[in-house]
Formats: structure tokens, sequence, C-alpha cells
């Protein structure tokens, strides 16, 4: 099993780091393979629909993301890690999963995904829900934990005092870590669900 994690925080070792290690120890212990990108400082653009990555096969923009592609095809699950800033993720993460979602065209059918958010009081749910729609529109199945997958802290390390946020990180990684193995089995043994040829029903004609 392989997870790649990309933590969108701009600080080195801040709270939304404290979460996503919390999570990487589980999967260590449980024999996942995890792998951390840490995008906050990097510049990245945003999508500009130009419809290139189904001509060249990547974004036409040859940065983080065409580098985030390989290793997301070869993943089992997906680790999302945003700040909340504005009752939303942050600018940067944003940019990146629009790209990465729309300009990679391998099948992200029944791969795991999961979001964790930082704040340092409001906003983790429309955060939460926010990133959650890169899976859901994917065919990907969203890992659960035993809360939303939230963390509380406004200074660098405040994060380690959350108790309850440090064991919802946990569990999350164990439940995904089952989820994967699940599905992996379900494979192995069904299959893959059937699938129908895309409808697209526009409003405007």
């Amino acid at each position: 099993m392989k997870v790649l994690i990309i933590n969108g925080s701009p600080r080195m070792n801040g709270n939304t780091t404290i979460a996503v290690n919390e999570m990487v120890k589980v999967f260590e212990k449980e024999g996942v393979e995890t792998e951390v990108v840490r995008i906050g400082t990097m510049v990245v653009r945003g999508c500009i629909a130009c419809g290139t990555c189904f001509k060249k096969g990547q974004c036409v923009f040859d940065d983080v993301v065409n580098e985030l592609a390989p290793k997301f095809e070869a993943a089992d699950g997906l680790v999302v890690a945003s700040p909340v800033y504005y009752a939303s993720a942050n600018a940067t993460i944003s940019a990146c999963l629009d790209r990465l979602f729309y300009s990679t065209h391998f099948d992200k059918t029944m791969k795991v995904g999961a979001c964790v958010v930082c704040a340092r009081r409001g906003g983790l749910s429309s955060t939460f829900d926010e990133l959650n729609k890169y899976f859901t529109i994917s065919g990907m199945p969203v890992a659960s934990s035993q809360y939303w997958n939230d963390i509380h802290g406004r200074e660098p390390g405040q994060a380690v005092q959350d108790a309850e946020g440090l064991q919802t990180m946990r569990t999350l990684a164990r439940n995904m870590t089952f989820l994967m193995r699940s599905i992996a089995l379900g494979k192995e043994k069904y299959g893959l669900p059937e699938k129908e040829e895309v409808v697209r029903t526009h409003f405007i004609r």
C-alpha cells in the first residue's frame, strides 16, 4: 500500500504538519509506504482551462503538479492537508488540486481519499467539504474518522495540545489503511465496478 500526502501549509513545522505526522506514524506502523510533499511555499498558479493536458498528457505549466501526477497514479490513497484561510483551503493547495485532478486522465476509481484541515477556531467544516469534492467527483471513496478530520491550533506547535484532534488523525490513518486493503481484496476477487459511458448534460445549448 502506498499513500501520497500533499501538505499545503507554508509553515515548515506548523500545526498542519503535526496532524500529518500523526497519520504517518500510524501508516508506518501498519506497513503503508508514505510520501509527504510540502507545497505551501511553492509558486503554483491556477488552471487556465486551456486543454493542453488532453494533448500533451500533462499540465502546460511544468511545476510540482506534473511531479505529483505519477506519484498520485502509483498511490493507493491520497491525503490532502491544508490550513484554513477565510473558511477555505489556502490558495496554493486549491490551485494544485485543480490542476492535478484536471490534468491527470488516469482512472482514479477506488483510490482512497482523505483530507485534513487545521484552523485556529472556525472554517473547518466548509474547508473539509471543499476538499472532499475532489475525491467524490473522481470515483474515490472517502476515508472517515471518529470526527471530521480537523485539528486546532493558532501558533506553531499548539496542535499537540488538541488530544481529540490527534486521536482523530490516528483513527483516520487506521480507517484509511483498512479501506485501502479491503478495496485491494475486493478488486482481486470482484474487479472494479462496471462503468457506463459518461453522459454529459449541459444546461445551455
